[in-house]
């Protein structure tokens, strides 16, 4: 039986940093039945120069260099270019482990009506890894109802199955700007099997110059989007606008409504049956961590105060905001003071949980 072919779909703008890094990870997979479709979206530092070198030293490696179109017309591209029946992703900033294809690839052999498959990560912090962890919600939950709340897998550890994704469905959509896997995702969950290797086999790059860190206003507004059009396709929702409000402007008004939404969301969920239950709130869950946090990020402690006191959510946070938060009614500089504190707590707990970045970034032979 011959190996099937994985076509990797590598967007490229500005990566030279990171290129290389990534590049020779995927080179290096013990899995070598693979091509890559390296798309220069009209980079202007190094980034095609490295493309290059690297298509010279090995055949399996295609450029396409064009003017600048953006992630999601570039993405399409790709796909369309690809000859294999699997498509793995891979973003020009992360390192994909030796055995990521591997084992999707068996995952896929095993389970041939698979649509898609994605992996776990751990986070690549300037010269540190921190280790990532087995999420219990992916043993339990049921995919189709996740994906309404949350982006089910990281976009840079997918490999899709195109013997089951017809080509009209897989295709990212320009409407859903930088949050295109989001919905994606979520088409592909509502009809097809999907499946998540719980062992970390992709580090996930943090850093200021990702989509992510560049565009996150922009992301969270169209996230909160699908969000709102999933719940209004199941009329979980009464408000769905409260999640665009709240997406522009967090005001007590914005952060009333979004409570109202959650606690709406709550009670018409408590009727669903066994697991679609237990996956519609762990779905909500998630999705009320995401609210906290945008309006965290707001810096407007009594709303943040606010939000946990109107969806009775206190106990869900940890014991140290807890109290932060609750000091700002009568001391506003000891609230500033106890997020100061907790931010520094959180990064020193991190680095003493990391290892050292060259155990898991290979060495960069042409860069």
């Amino acid at each position: 039986m011959s190996l099937p072919l994985i076509s990797v779909v590598l967007p490229v703008y500005n990566g030279a940093p990171h290129l290389a890094a990534a590049l020779e990870s995927v080179l290096r997979q013990d899995y070598g039945h693979f091509e890559v479709i390296a798309l220069d979206d009209g980079s202007t530092d190094g980034s095609l120069d490295i493309l290059q070198r690297y298509r010279n030293a090995d055949d399996r490696i295609r450029v396409v260099t064009r003017e600048n179109r953006g992630l999601i017309a570039t993405l399409n591209e790709g796909i369309a270019l690809a000859n294999g029946d699997l498509v793995a992703r891979m973003d020009a900033d992360d390192i994909s482990y030796p055995s990521r294809f591997s084992k999707q690839v068996a995952l896929f052999a095993r389970q041939p009506d698979l649509a898609m498959s994605g992996t776990g990560i751990d986070q690549l912090i300037g010269n540190r890894v921190v280790r990532g962890q087995p999420n219990p919600i992916y043993q339990t939950g049921d995919w189709r109802i996740l994906s309404m709340f949350f982006t089910i897998f990281l976009h840079s550890t997918v490999m899709y199955n195109r013997n089951v994704i017809s080509d009209d469905m897989l295709v990212y959509d320009a409407g859903y700007l930088h949050a295109e896997d989001f919905d994606l995702f979520g088409r592909i969950a509502r009809q097809f099997k999907v499946a998540m290797i719980d062992e970390s086999l992709v580090a996930y790059r943090i850093h200021s110059q990702s989509v992510s860190s560049r565009h996150k206003r922009q992301m969270r507004q169209t996230h909160l989007k699908i969000v709102a059009e999933n719940l209004e396709r199941q009329s979980l929702c009464d408000d769905p606008g409260a999640l665009h409000a709240i997406g522009v402007a967090v005001t007590p008004e914005t952060v009333r409504r979004a409570a109202n939404c959650i606690l709406a969301i709550e009670g018409k969920i408590a009727e669903q049956p066994g697991r679609a239950a237990l996956s519609y709130a762990h779905g909500t869950l998630c999705f009320f961590y995401f609210l906290y946090q945008l309006v965290i990020d707001a810096q407007q402690p009594e709303l943040t105060h606010a939000f946990l006191t109107l969806t009775g959510k206190w106990r869900l946070i940890r014991r140290r905001e807890r109290y932060g938060l609750r000091s700002h009614a009568y001391a506003p500089w000891l609230c500033r003071f106890s997020a100061g504190a907790t931010r520094h707590m959180d990064l020193m707990a991190r680095y003493y949980q990391s290892v050292p970045a060259r155990s898991v970034e290979p060495l960069q032979g042409l860069a």
